[in-house]
């Protein structure tokens, strides 16, 4: 019976040994692409807001990005992922080894089987976050938003925003304070100087403080190079906070009224589009001047962004008003 009893341990044992490295093996293979699989303090990328499509949004999120993004940095050059296990197949006596092998190698390669594209879980409903791996997320979606301003083509059906990360970090405050003293130096910092807004959106996060971020922001921008100024009708740059749950997500972006607040839906739009959507945005954008494309274009004043959505408005007109403190941080 004593026999009977310690017995079981050790079969037992080795299975579940077994089985926990086949499991992560498979995780391993599912996840190929590397990387982690959900929004986080460290990556770059680019976040996109669509209407309650989420599964075509990403859909038409890698048809554009991969588009435009061979268009810049040529086509995507791929490993093939069967090279390091094929030469193994005369190993599988010992299942185990093979298995741990089969991990370890998998680990291993991961930089090199990164994808330029990686659709991650963003935390946050109808908001989608592409991690990007070696290449610019601000340069490439301003590429796209130019051309697609300039063309008038409309790509997309539920796409909304498409906004740049450049930086991630932890969304506490003096992890951001932090942070954005290091991150804000190469628009900011002297000799380099400019015109600014910031515009704050916080999703399922309610430990922040939106003025109070807005307004230590805006203190570091200043602390930079006393030369750059606020202004809320046409800056050079836009300072885009994005927070969602632990995560704050940063970009300093061009154009950003010009180009609609980055939304594809409203860019491709013209004045006459606009007149049958809303008579005041079409009065606004009488005054602007739709063709060119400056950063001081008084197009941007006409900012009809969020029309295609109910979702997208009440985002917009937060923003609006979430760019108010600015004037009086930069004033102190």
């Amino acid at each position: 019976m004593a026999d009977t009893v310690q017995q079981p341990p050790q079969p037992a044992g080795g299975k579940r040994k077994n089985k926990a490295l086949y499991v992560q093996a498979k995780r391993a293979r599912r996840c190929d692409t590397g990387g982690p699989r959900q929004l986080e303090p460290g990556l770059q990328g680019i976040l996109i807001t669509c209407n309650m499509n989420e599964r075509k949004c990403v859909e038409e999120a890698y048809s554009l990005l991969n588009e435009y993004g061979d268009d810049m940095y040529g086509p995507e050059k791929f490993t093939d992922k069967n090279q390091q296990s094929s030469g193994n197949e005369g190993e599988d006596d010992d299942v185990e080894a093979a298995l741990k092998k089969e991990v370890d190698d998998i680990r291993a390669s991961t930089e090199m089987r990164l994808r330029r594209f990686q659709s991650m879980e963003s935390g946050a409903n109808n908001v989608v976050f592409i991690r990007t791996f070696g290449i610019e997320p601000e340069k490439l979606v301003h590429h796209i938003l130019q051309d697609m301003y300039t063309t008038k083509k409309k790509k997309t059906r539920v796409i909304l925003r498409m906004l740049p990360v450049s930086g991630t970090c932890k969304a506490f405050l003096e992890d951001m304070k932090k942070y954005a003293e290091t991150f804000l130096e190469p628009w900011f910092k002297a000799p380099n100087k400019g015109t600014f807004q910031i515009v704050y959106k916080s999703r399922n996060n309610s430990h922040m403080n939106r003025d109070e971020v807005i307004k230590e922001l805006a203190g570091i921008v200043g602390s930079l190079n006393s030369e750059n100024k606020v202004d809320l009708t046409n800056p050079q740059y836009t300072v885009v906070v994005e927070i969602i749950k632990a995560v704050c997500c940063l970009s300093v972006v061009k154009d950003y009224m010009l180009f609609r607040k980055y939304n594809l839906q409203e860019v491709v739009k013209n004045a006459k589009d606009l007149a049958q959507l809303n008579p005041k945005q079409a009065a606004r954008a009488k005054n602007g001047k739709e063709a060119k494309l400056e950063p001081g274009d008084k197009a941007s004043q006409s900012d009809p962004a969020g029309e295609h959505s109910q979702q997208e408005a009440l985002e917009n007109a937060e923003e609006v008003d979430q760019t108010k403190p600015k004037s009086e941080a930069d004033g102190e």
